[in-house]
């Protein structure tokens, strides 16, 4: 139980510091927008609270529930999308952190409801190719997290297009999940600005597969 414990009291300082860096890079506005973890060894996850300010966010108002959206720890009700990210963690043991926002490009795509296309490298590398878009639900209950589930099991992309809504995306840390929310509002804004100029070509299958592998074993520090 101390284990779990201390990773609860690391997951709250990383979690509130993270989400500094949605700020930095554009993706949200006033207090929308949330970042969570799976807290090891145990059915939980820290996220941020409902509707308190970014400026406002401390490691000690970071909210602990169970994957049902139970509150476990905290004096703060939790963000309206705990139920979106419990059945993720419950449903995709490989995810460690999901980050949900409503960053202007990627959510102009999503009210289309149209998947953005793989004509980047950049996408082939991140993504693996398009980055879905999944069906639209309404917040309440876990149907966010069975849409977004659904759309990304099975798929590369760590990335999905809510119709009608945002962008929810999927890491092994949130650290993570958090680039890949960056990566994708700028790819959807470079694709748009493309189509703007005329009509973006689209990367051969099997050249998105050779960048995708490359990126994923090749790439970085190791």
């Amino acid at each position: 139980m101390s284990d779990v414990a201390e990773a609860i009291r690391q997951l709250r300082t990383e979690v509130a510091s993270l989400h500094a860096e949605l700020i930095r890079w554009g993706l949200v506005v006033w207090t929308a927008g949330n970042i969570s973890a799976r807290v090891p060894g145990a059915d939980l996850l820290v996220i941020k609270p409902s509707g308190v300010s970014y400026e406002d966010l401390t490691p000690e108002n970071m909210v602990v529930t169970d994957f049902d959206g139970n509150l476990v720890e905290g004096d703060y009700a939790p963000s309206s999308d705990t139920f979106a990210h419990g059945y993720v963690y419950a449903h995709m043991p490989e995810v460690g952190g999901v980050v949900h926002t409503h960053s202007t490009y990627a959510t102009a795509w999503a009210a289309r409801r149209e998947p953005i296309p793989c004509v980047l490298t950049m996408m082939g590398d991140e993504f693996g190719g398009d980055i879905p878009v999944g069906p639209f639900a309404l917040i309440g209950d876990d149907s966010i997290g069975r849409g977004i589930v659904e759309t990304l099991r099975g798929s590369r992309s760590r990335a999905v297009l809510m119709a009608n809504h945002g962008v929810f995306t999927i890491g092994k840390s949130a650290r993570a999940a958090v680039k890949t929310a960056a990566m994708c509002e700028e790819v959807a804004k470079t694709v748009h600005v493309a189509r703007q100029l005329g009509t973006p070509h689209p990367i051969d299958p099997a050249d998105i597969d050779r960048l995708y592998d490359r990126y994923t074993n090749v790439y970085g520090q190791k």
